[in-house]
C-alpha cells in the first residue's frame, strides 16, 4: 500500500473547497423583488342594528298563526374586499316535512354590495294555510355573498 502525504490530503481537501465554493457562486444568484399586494376577500355579516356592532346569532319567528306572514328586519354588510352578490338559502329543517309549509324569502336576493357596504333586508316567513301536524319548527338560514365582478 502506498502511503499519502498528509500535504497531498490538505491540498486536495482545500482545492475541493475552493471549487464547491467557486460552483456555487458561479451558480446561485438571486434578486429580491419587493411586493404588495391584496388577496380578494368575501366576507358577510347579518347583523340586528343600522350600525351592524350587533351580529344575528338566532331569529325567534313566534307564534305563527297558519297563513300567516311575518317579517324580521336585517342589515347585511360586506366585510370583505371585492363586490358580492347577495344569496339566502335554508337548510336543516326539523321536522324535515316543515319546508313543505314553510318558505323564507327576502328582498335582497341578486342584490350587488360593495365593500364595506350595507343594506337593509326584511325576512319574510310565510306559513302556508293548510299546515298541518307541525307545531314548532326550526332552521339555519344561509346567506352568502358571491363575488361578483
Amino acid at each position: 500500500m502506498q502511503k499519502i502525504h498528509a500535504g497531498i490530503v490538505l491540498t486536495i481537501g482545500i482545492a475541493g473547497l475552493a471549487m464547491t465554493v467557486l460552483a456555487t457562486s458561479l451558480l446561485t444568484a438571486y434578486q429580491q423583488i419587493p411586493n404588495t399586494g391584496t388577496v380578494k376577500a368575501v366576507g358577510v355579516g347579518v347583523y340586528e342594528d343600522v350600525g351592524c356592532s350587533k351580529n344575528v346569532t338566532s331569529i325567534d319567528w313566534g307564534i305563527i298563526e297558519p297563513g300567516a306572514v311575518v317579517n324580521f328586519l336585517v342589515y347585511v354588510r360586506n366585510e370583505g374586499n371585492t363586490r358580492i352578490k347577495l344569496n339566502i338559502t335554508t337548510l336543516n329543517w326539523d321536522p324535515p316535512q316543515a319546508a313543505q309549509y314553510i318558505s323564507l324569502s327576502w328582498n335582497r336576493e341578486n342584490h350587488i354590495l360593495e365593500p364595506m357596504s350595507k343594506v337593509q333586508a326584511n325576512l319574510t316567513l310565510s306559513v302556508a294555510s293548510n299546515i298541518e301536524e307541525i307545531t314548532s319548527f326550526r332552521f339555519d338560514i344561509i346567506v352568502t355573498g358571491i363575488e361578483h365582478p
